[in-house]
């Protein structure tokens, strides 16, 4: 695992995924061991389409695969109906290491994660 140099960038790659959020936790970015890459994350939303209130956690785990013991994020935030919950913006964006997973998790179905992330390399 290595934290590559990003002084001589010569690619980045934006992109946006979209989620459906599950009970057990669910990758959002997966950064791989030995990938050669920083992921930037630049937004990270967590939209309520349920019938009601959902609570929503967003961990940081230590290994790719969600491996390891995680590192909460955001913990239980209860996201009402037909709302938006902003856990990264670009004022508190954040970087994925190599061998890092970006996940989330939601205690009802109805919750969607959407990302915006550069992978640098």
């Amino acid at each position: 695992m290595a934290n590559p140099n990003i002084v001589g960038v010569t690619t980045i790659n934006g992109n946006t995924t979209s989620v459906a959020a599950a009970v057990a936790s669910k990758s959002l970015i997966n950064n791989k061991a030995s990938s050669g890459k920083i992921v930037k994350v630049n937004t990270l939303l967590a939209t309520n389409n349920a019938t009601g209130a959902v609570d929503v956690t967003v961990v940081l785990y230590p290994e790719d695969d969600l491996g390891g013991f995680p590192t909460f994020l955001a913990r239980t935030i209860s996201v009402p109906q037909h709302s938006t919950l902003i856990v990264v913006d670009k004022n508190s964006s954040l970087y994925l290491l190599e061998d890092k997973t970006l996940a989330g998790n939601a205690s009802a179905v109805g919750i969607t994660f959407t990302t915006s992330f550069d992978e640098i390399s």
